[in-house]
């Protein structure tokens, strides 16, 4: 990463002197019973539909820590399936497992996974998403407001380019079940709120899309087109899989590249869609540093120890303040694409492959 482009919120996390000991049945990570236990790590990733970053980025940035410091690991995807996370979370602690990182899918299911982990001594982690009402140890994750607030700016920069007045605005919300959506649609309605009750904007359907389920958010934008008789000029896409469902309906009515689309995660399609003039922006969270943030908290409970953060999140429904590392998230327009490339979170093949060749090169990527 180069310097200053991303920042720890958490100042100190690496400390020397952040590091304790860990007595008590939830931060033990290697003592179960009083006996000792080798060092394993497992980590349930939610689904790989809802987007490229949970295969393609945490796997791969995860797997490479706990590798670098000879810790067993085992990662695996839960495909959506509640049940199949549940009995990942059974198998991981069954087969010595003395922590637990996971990305819920709900607070339900991710509550019941984490006091399980907890009733037999293993330490728990939220990763990238907080499981309301849980018990994990940690919460690594980006400033998710922040993330929808990036979002909302850059809607609000897109349209004032396309010079529409007082413009309609529509919302393709991420999972109600999902923590993180609600934090987002807090930072972008910080942004756009005020806009429509000072009437400089309409506002227009405002939907959430169960489980971040990309086709279901083309069926929803294209009957949100539909009720408006296609009267929207701005789309507020929680992530690039959504803002991309919502590309894919326009291009079928000869709207793309006309109305301004947010996305988030920087994927290759989301970047391609910005280079294309498609989509408007996406917001890029660095997920080599949130997988390193994570990673060191994990194996530090892996050999018993546990590190300061300096930082704690307010669970909203249990009011209990959790230790957390937050990141700094970054907007990036079609001036910065080639900032996440030179970052490499994605190649230049991944982005410029194809016909996208010609607008890689107009864009000073050749």
């Amino acid at each position: 990463m180069r310097k200053g482009f991303l920042t720890f919120a958490a100042v100190g996390l690496l400390a020397a002197g952040g590091v304790a000991g860990c007595g008590d049945q939830s931060t033990s990570g290697s003592q179960a019973g009083g006996r000792a236990k080798k060092p394993k790590i497992g980590v349930i990733l939610p689904d790989s539909k809802s987007s490229a970053r949970w295969e393609g980025a945490d796997r791969k940035f995860l797997k490479e820590a706990f590798d670098a410091a000879g810790v067993a690991s085992d990662i695996q995807n839960a495909q959506g399936d509640k049940s199949q996370f549940s009995n990942i979370a059974e198998q991981m602690i069954t087969n010595g497992a003395t922590v637990l990182m996971i990305v819920n899918l709900d607070s339900g299911t991710g509550k019941a996974v984490l006091e399980k982990a907890r009733s037999q001594g293993v330490a728990t982690i939220d990763y990238d998403r907080l499981t309301l009402s849980g018990s994990a140890e940690y919460y690594v994750s980006f400033d998710n407001e922040a993330v929808g607030r990036l979002q909302g700016e850059g809607l609000s920069k897109c349209l004032a380019d396309k010079g529409v007045k007082k413009p309609v605005v529509a919302y393709l919300n991420g999972s109600p079940t999902d923590n993180n959506a609600t934090l987002f649609k807090n930072g972008y309605d910080s942004v756009l709120k005020p806009k429509f009750d000072a009437e400089e904007y309409t506002k227009g359907p405002d939907q959430s899309v169960p489980d971040w389920d990309n086709a279901q958010a083309g069926v929803t934008f294209e009957q949100m087109l539909t009720q408006t008789k296609g009267r929207i000029h701005g789309v507020l896409a929680a992530n690039d899989g959504l803002g991309n469902a919502a590309i894919s309906v326009l291009k079928k009515n000869k709207l793309n590249g006309k109305i301004p689309v947010t996305g988030q995660d920087a994927t290759p399609q989301g970047l391609r869609n910005i280079l294309a003039g498609d989509q408007c922006m996406t917001v890029y969270k660095a997920i080599k540093e949130e997988a390193k943030a994570a990673s060191d908290l994990a194996i530090a409970l892996a050999n018993g120890e546990r590190k300061e953060t300096g930082q704690t999140v307010r669970d909203p429904e249990s009011g209990r303040d959790v230790d957390a590392v937050l990141l700094t998230p970054k907007a990036i327009y079609k001036d910065d694409v080639s900032d996440v490339i030179a970052d490499g979170f994605v190649t230049k093949d991944e982005v410029c492959g194809g016909e996208y060749g010609k607008l890689c090169a107009d864009a000073g990527l050749s």
